[in-house]
């Protein structure tokens, strides 16, 4: 509905606050008057009239009319002859428009398409809740300012906004990673259609190949209420024909030379498909992609690989080595590298502090139990 109502009236804002009436509306007639035989039509209709009623009040509703052909006459019988064949796709390109710095077009997109709210995206970047929201209110500014059209950009201009949405539609998936499985079928559907869009871009197959072999696991990821790491999982609960489609996928990624972040992870993604898993393999992987992207969180990644791969003590001096006190993975891999040296104390120490800083009920009960443990 966001998408569809930006489409129309090409303003952030005016399109959020229209839905949400819209929503509110329905809230309250639905329940008097019954359910509409198209609930989407009826609210699409419903967010449209009110956002030509904001206008109005604006005095600018002959100007705004003419820019978007539409009458006030017009009554939607069928949501589908409103929409463009992939408007949420189209919403995602709109949002990581070139004129935006990357950051903001990420965050953005989370808020207009992903459905976050602020304190979560900021979560997300590590920043305050008040430095995200101004990067919020300065990008839609932006583009309302520069009237950045809503549509997929054409051919020549793709690669130069592949980067934020490659980054915006696998930040969904982690954000259905939690446990919104609606959110990450949402990203693969997303990832879906834009290999479709660019059937010969290795990184794109790469994103969906690491997105389709992450959520394999989803069915063994949680156990009454609470959070089951990797190596615990019940493996006869993985989807292994999602396993197969995203190693496929992955071939195809390699066959067309992809040697990219997204390419080099969904191999990794595969390698922890088996078993036993090669540790070595995927140290070197993790190599490759600090070469690429030399980012704290895969400098991470790497010390537990390393860890496994060579011994806690050698992946505890990485992990000691990073600057991430707000990042509740970095404590609890540091509390497991500890408690497998036998540092009790510490590790309690650490799991405690993880559990400070996570917010997600299914993860506490798991920081809660090693605690106890410990």
């Amino acid at each position: 509905m966001l998408a569809t109502l930006i489409g129309y009236v090409g303003d952030f804002d005016l399109a959020e606050e229209a839905v949400q009436e819209a929503f509110i509306a329905a809230a309250e007639r639905w329940p008097k008057d019954g359910r509409p035989d198209n609930p989407r039509a009826w609210l699409v209709a419903t967010a449209r009239n009110r956002a030509i009623d904001r206008i109005r009040r604006e005095r600018t509703l002959a100007e705004k009319t003419r820019q978007l052909e539409i009458t006030e006459a017009e009554e939607p019988a069928d949501v589908d002859d409103l929409t463009i064949r992939d408007e949420r796709l189209e919403l995602i390109f709109t949002c990581c428009h070139r004129a935006l710095a990357t950051d903001a077009q990420v965050a953005l997109t989370l808020r207009a398409r992903g459905g976050r709210t602020t304190p979560e995206i900021a979560s997300a970047f590590l920043v305050s809740e008040k430095t995200m929201a101004q990067r919020l209110v300065r990008a839609k500014r932006k583009i309302k300012g520069a009237g950045i059209p809503f549509r997929v950009p054409p051919a020549h201009l793709l690669p130069d906004r592949l980067a934020a949405v490659f980054g915006v539609i696998y930040l969904i998936f982690n954000e259905g990673w939690s446990g919104r499985n609606d959110l990450a079928r949402e990203a693969i559907r997303l990832g879906q259609a834009l290999v479709e869009l660019m059937p010969d871009e290795p990184e794109a197959y790469g994103l969906l190949a690491l997105m389709l072999l992450h959520d394999s696991r989803s069915a063994a990821r949680f156990r009454n209420g609470e959070r089951v790491l990797l190596a615990d999982q019940d493996q006869t609960l993985w989807n292994t024909d999602q396993i197969k489609s995203g190693k496929e996928i992955l071939d195809r990624a390699l066959a067309l030379h992809g040697r990219g972040a997204y390419v080099i992870q969904a191999a990794i993604a595969a390698l922890h498909t088996e078993r036993p898993r090669d540790w070595f393999q995927i140290v070197a992987l993790y190599r490759e992609l600090l070469r690429l992207t030399d980012s704290a969180v895969v400098r991470l990644n790497h010390a537990i690989a390393v860890g496994e791969a060579y011994g806690p003590e050698l992946g505890l001096r990485l992990v000691d080595q990073l600057e991430l006190p707000e990042y509740r993975y970095f404590h609890s891999a540091r509390a497991e590298l500890l408690r497998r040296l036998g540092r009790t104390q510490d590790a309690r120490a650490a799991y405690t502090r993880a559990l400070e800083l996570t917010r997600d009920e299914a993860e506490r009960r798991l920081l809660q139990r090693r605690v106890s443990e410990l």
